[in-house]
């Protein structure tokens, strides 16, 4: 045996268990390391610190530079070729600007030249800190990733991540530079709560209570909750770390509903790029409506814009405005606002997997269309189903509920709520106000002001919500129409659901049925509860605030103000429960059993 081979020997045989030992005690100081960080830059920034905090602070940010530099070194070294596999380009490059930093370190900042000012840049506070957020997101990423690798239920880590953006959004909505006058720690777990299920209930004004930094805390909460805590983490932890087990892709995919292994990133690229597209364009459109009218600055007008195109696309119903979208700046020559706003809500409430499929549709007819212009014939090749049951379920659906709801307010309200507006106003108002029950919360007109066969309507609409995996919430019109596909088919006496010449698993039946019973349970524990707390306040009151709460809707009859800490508390639950689900937070606690292969006799229930 030769000597070179009897070193890789040794060294597989004797010091490889140590230096994964070595990487594993090095993983986990990094990932502290990464915490630090992040709450040395939320102190920095959320509280009023004197210049001795601050250089104490640079001390936490240069031991933290350290400690990356240190695992950086020690992967490359001790397991290049693993390291290799693991790692993507787009690490690769920050591991290479944080080797770079040390280029000031060693040889210094030259006097003249080019040298001179990219070791500047290089030598820079804020390039080192956004430099070492990044690499602190990676950590945290992995680490969760390497969480799943445990084989952790899914279901509990999806309410868990849920909860933990909770607490720190509370932590964050209390820091003094985040309000103007201080909020008590009740109604910062409101908000923070409210922000990230994508509800829109608060008990304060937005406006009057928290400063440009609480409103940048609070729209950051509202993107992280409708895009999904899991979809943000495992996209940087797939597409900037690279190579993760089929355990964590099957547990990833059951999360983001993709198709299969092989489409999981792009599924995770898609939610995320139409995201992006839609907020964005939303935020031009949102510019232009209200440019040079509410007195506000260039920039001031851009934020606006910004906030509510992420607050619309989110479903979360959010505004800088005080009395919401119902404020007399924006109540008056403003319809391009309010049809913006609902695009918007529609958008996000029908669903990624919806839109990735509209996406895959305009691609293809896009593509004939361009054979034809470059060949003058028409393209044979066709492919027959375009548009999949979901998609068909949840756009007729969306159709239905929008255009009855919105005659149906324009009927009740023509001259009750809307009494004074124009015809074209009136119109705008109805869709509006028809769009927003499903689940977004903005508000125009009080609706207090409303009929109570509006409000009823709003009940319904609430409680069906949006589409599943969207930002809405509800039961979701998936559910829905499988229940009523389901009552037709049994009233009909039929033995088999159908629609469109397809035929509905019986697990999507049970489970929409399930999810419609849990729904009404939870709901009326609701409402009970919340009676006892607030004797006062009207069972219509009650009702529309549980439904709301529980619907991740954010509408309410002006009981969110009065509420006691311990109804908001409670508020705050039904909350969390109608985001994360019902289903899914059973789940993390009840084990689930398997299909035996044996079978007990039929027998039948006296059911009518």
């Amino acid at each position: 045996m030769k000597l070179y081979h009897k070193i890789l020997l040794y060294q597989s045989k004797w010091l490889k268990p140590y230096c994964r030992k070595l990487l594993r005690v090095t993983d986990a100081v990094t990932f502290l390391a990464s915490l630090l960080l992040l709450v040395g830059v939320v102190y920095e920034h959320g509280f009023v610190i004197s210049v001795m905090t601050l250089a104490d602070l640079n001390v936490l940010y240069e031991v933290v530079w350290v400690v990356f530099l240190l695992h950086a070194t020690l992967h490359i070294v001790l397991a290049f070729r693993e390291t290799l596999k693991k790692y993507r380009p787009f690490t690769w490059v920050l591991n290479a600007l944080l080797y770079l930093t040390l280029l000031p370190v060693f040889w210094g900042i030259p006097e003249t030249g080019l040298g001179r000012y990219v070791c500047l840049f290089l030598n820079h506070r804020t390039f080192h800190l956004v430099l070492l957020l990044l690499l602190a997101l990676l950590q945290l990423s992995s680490g969760v990733i390497r969480l799943l690798g445990k084989r952790t239920n899914p279901s509990l880590i999806l309410a868990g991540s849920f909860f933990f953006i909770i607490c720190l959004g509370t932590a964050l909505l209390l820091l003094p530079r985040c309000t103007y006058e201080g909020i008590s720690w009740v109604d910062a777990l409101f908000v923070s709560t409210s922000a990230v299920c994508v509800t829109g209930l608060v008990p304060v004004d937005v406006a009057t209570t928290f400063t440009a930094l609480g409103q940048w805390v609070i729209i950051l909460l509202i993107q992280i909750g409708g895009l999904g805590v899991m979809t943000l983490t495992c996209f940087f932890a797939m597409f900037f770390m690279g190579n993760t087990s089929i355990y964590n892709q099957l547990a990833v995919k059951d999360m983001v509903s993709s198709d299969s292994l092989s489409s999981l990133l792009s599924t995770v690229m898609y939610v995320l790029l139409f995201t992006l597209v839609i907020e964005g364009f939303g935020m031009l459109m949102l510019f232009f409506s209200i440019h040079g009218t509410l007195g506000m600055t260039l920039q001031e007008e851009l934020v606006f814009s910004a906030f509510h195109a992420v607050s619309a696309f989110c479903n979360a119903g959010f505004s800088t405005l005080s009395g919401n979208l119902g404020n007399p700046l924006v109540m008056h020559q403003h319809n391009l606002l309010y049809m913006t706003v609902s695009v918007l809500i529609i958008l996000g409430g029908i669903g990624f997997p919806i839109l990735v499929n509209l996406k895959n549709i305009v691609g293809y007819y896009l593509k004939r269309l361009l054979f034809w212009i470059r060949t003058g014939k028409r393209d044979r090749r066709k492919i027959w189903h375009l548009y999949n049951l979901n998609t068909k379920i949840v756009l007729l659906m969306t159709l239905i509920l929008l255009s009855g709801g919105t005659v149906a307010i324009a009927f009740f309200e023509w001259n009750g709520a809307f009494a004074g507006m124009s015809a074209g106003d009136k119109c705008v108002q109805a869709f509006f106000n028809a769009t927003c029950p499903r689940t977004a919360g903005f508000s125009s007109v009080s609706l207090t002001a409303f009929s109570l066969q509006s409000l009823l309507l709003m009940l319904l609409l609430m409680a069906i919500g949006g589409a599943a995996q969207s930002t809405a919430g509800g039961i979701k019109v998936n559910a829905f129409a499988a229940i009523v596909l389901n009552l037709w088919a049994v009233l009909r006496g039929k033995e088999r659901v159908e629609v469109f010449r397809r035929q509905l698993s019986d697990d999507s039946i049970r489970r929409s049925n399930a999810t419609l019973l849990m729904y009404l349970v939870i709901l009326f524990v609701g409402v009970f509860v919340l009676s006892l707390l607030e004797p006062q306040a009207s069972l219509l009151a009650l009702i529309f605030e549980c439904t709301s709460a529980l619907s991740t809707v954010g509408s309410s009859l002006d009981l969110t103000p009065t509420l006691c800490n311990a109804s908001k508390l409670w508020v705050s639950l039904l909350m969390f429960v109608g985001r994360v689900g019902v289903i899914t937070i059973v789940l993390g606690f009840v084990r689930v059993q398997r299909n035996t292969k044996y079978k007990y006799p039929n027998d039948h229930l006296i059911i009518n």
